[in-house]
């Protein structure tokens, strides 16, 4: 009997890019084309002139606390979103510690690297990965869920997962990629009458920052402390504190608006396109700056694709998919075009090879 073996919870879709990848359309790495815009860089570029004082945070965490409405006390700054998974897995107590895929893997990661045994919640295929709060056990002192999640694009109602919060209980949401929602629609970020509510923003994606290192924690006071605490210090360099303070400001939020628009477009002309190839299956309704599509033999697919000078993501690594998944970065309506032409001959060759 074949036991499907254990996904690499540590495979991130930077790695099809790397070394010789680094030539290949990107389409496994969901940061923002055109990122980051030319005023940003000027800022973070100016930011370099005090590079001799050491990091403080006080403005970007106030500049954070005004785009949500709420308290500086409710805010940290960290070095992406991935450091976040890491101080929450060491510093807060977790007895049955519950992570919801298929979901990005790096909470998990996090919690096992800090001797943790993390249970997971399996959303259905056949469901549309929707979440049942039903299915999360009921003692489950601490629940990650991401939305909208990666690789699933799925958007969860903000009023199913406030059913998931109660006190005792620690509920983790990434919304890493949630300023690529018009409107962000769905977003807890703002709620503070949720007990144990934890979220998690990045800069990464909407600004294009992955080499920055720049996210930030939204939770009580009290859980910002224990949290602050488990840093070193001057976590958060003063060039990334620089980006995030501006990233937050009026006009800032106003680009990042009409660049959600602008993907949802994008996202629904690459789902238009996909739905012309017969073997390929896309899982719908999306919401992310990504898709999920399920096909014959998609690990032969994307080395194809790959010598037709395309990276995509592999799905297997993600707990809950299969060989069968991978992922796809939305990009512009031409480079569509020409993902969806080299993947039709993908597939055209494999119907004359049958």
């Amino acid at each position: 009997m074949h036991i499907p073996s254990e996904p690499d919870l540590r495979h991130h879709g930077d790695a099809e890019v790397r070394g010789a990848g680094a030539q290949l359309t990107d389409l496994a790495v969901n940061v923002r084309q055109g990122t980051p815009p030319a005023w940003l860089r000027e800022h973070i570029t100016a930011s370099l002139e005090t590079l001799a004082a050491y990091p403080d945070g006080r403005a970007a965490r106030r500049a954070v606390a005004a785009r949500h409405g709420l308290p500086e006390e409710r805010v940290l700054l960290t070095a992406g979103a991935a450091e976040a998974f890491v101080l929450i897995a060491r510093a807060l107590e977790a007895k049955r510690p519950v992570v919801v895929h298929p979901q990005f893997t790096e909470p998990e990661a996090a919690l096992r690297d800090a001797g943790h045994s993390v249970e997971r919640v399996v959303l259905d295929a056949a469901d549309g990965f929707r979440l049942d709060p039903r299915a999360v056990p009921g003692d489950a002192d601490l629940v990650v869920v991401g939305n909208p999640t990666n690789p699933t694009s799925v958007l969860h109602p903000a009023t199913v997962l406030a059913r998931l919060a109660r006190p005792g209980r620690t509920l983790v949401v990434d919304e890493a990629f949630m300023d690529a929602v018009p409107g962000e629609t769905e977003s807890l970020a703002s709620r503070t009458d949720l007990p144990g509510l934890v979220v998690l923003r990045s800069l990464t994606k909407t600004w294009g920052l992955a080499g920055l290192r720049v996210g930030y924690v939204l939770a009580s006071p009290g859980t910002i402390a224990r949290l602050e605490r488990a840093q070193p210090l001057w976590p958060v360099s003063s060039p990334a504190l620089a980006a995030a303070e501006a990233c937050c400001g009026p006009k800032a939020l106003a680009e990042a608006a009409r660049g959600a628009r602008r993907i949802a477009a994008e996202r629904e002309y690459l789902l238009a396109r996909l739905a012309e190839l017969e073997t390929v299956t896309v899982r719908t309704p999306a919401a992310g700056p990504f898709v999920l599509i399920q096909l014959p033999d998609a690990a032969g697919v994307r080395v194809r694709l790959r010598g037709l000078g395309f990276a995509v993501r592999r799905g297997d690594t993600f707990p809950g998919l299969g060989q069968d998944h991978l992922r796809v970065a939305v990009r512009d309506g031409t480079t569509t075009d020409r993902f969806v032409e080299a993947l039709a001959l993908v597939e055209s060759e494999r119907r004359a090879s049958l």
